[in-house]
């Protein structure tokens, strides 16, 4: 059933796609949610419509968490549950028109079981789940090396720099560089393939949910930086890391 339902879930993937580069060549609307730095366009909404209605077809009992609004109402996570990003990093999208994901990740009775990450503009499709490998596109991605955080690039987003948030300024003065891309699934991409060696940031069940599935099935480290326990549904700190850079910056946060 899970074999069936993942392909089903990449050719949706491949779909919405072609849905998002069809309507970035027209004209869509932009609007603020809580601020001028927190932004939904009717391009995030229309793909959320399109996924969470395919979702129900391809696996009928599921609930979904979807971003923008439209999946179901979810406080548990018994049975299969979605969670979707429909655009994640929509501010690269509208200012840039580049370093933007669409996510999906299937929770089996709490379980990370299914993950995608769909870097639009590149059109690499990063899947995979429990026991399965992960894949961009059709080539099978293998553990990165397990580099130090001395010996890393590292990224972490403006706040968490910016105010120096549980000391981990210093943390990013001892690896070999600091990078931001506005994109939890590119960030995510980048430590999956070893461009990265940790990424900390604050994340919401959407931003985490695919990444955390193909990131622990390729035995990187994902932890709760603020909490001993990950809530997939809730919003967390989260470390994704190799296991010496997760060690080496966990020991230096406060």
């Amino acid at each position: 059933m899970l074999e069936q339902i993942d392909q089903q879930a990449q050719r949706l993937m491949w779909e919405v796609r072609q849905q998002t580069l069809q309507l970035m060549t027209k004209k869509f609307n932009v609007a603020e949610k809580t601020s001028a730095r927190d932004l939904v366009t009717t391009v995030d909404k229309q793909n959320e419509k399109m996924i969470d209605e395919r979702l129900k077809t391809i696996d009928p009992a599921c609930r979904i968490v979807s971003e923008e609004g439209f999946g179901d109402q979810v406080d548990d996570l018994k049975g299969h549950v979605w969670i979707v990003d429909p655009i994640d990093g929509t501010m690269n999208f509208v200012m840039q028109k580049r370093n933007f994901a669409i996510m999906m990740g299937l929770y089996v009775d709490g379980q990370p079981t299914l993950g995608y990450i769909m870097d639009v503009v590149e059109g690499t499709l990063y899947h995979g789940g429990k026991g399965m490998g992960v894949f961009a596109n059709q080539q099978r991605l293998h553990t990165p090396e397990n580099k130090s955080l001395a010996d890393s690039l590292m990224v972490m987003n403006g706040y968490l720099t910016m105010n120096n948030v549980h000391g981990l300024q210093k943390a990013a003065r001892k690896a070999r560089g600091l990078r931001m891309y506005g994109s939890a699934g590119i960030e995510m991409i980048y430590v999956l393939t070893g461009c990265l060696g940790a990424y900390v940031s604050h994340l919401h069940p959407w931003d985490l949910a695919a990444g955390r599935v193909l990131a622990e099935e390729l035995g990187l480290v994902v932890k709760s930086i603020d909490d001993d326990h990950l809530n997939v549904l809730s919003s967390n700190l989260v470390l994704v890391a190799t296991k010496q850079a997760g060690q080496d910056l966990l020991t230096i946060a406060e």
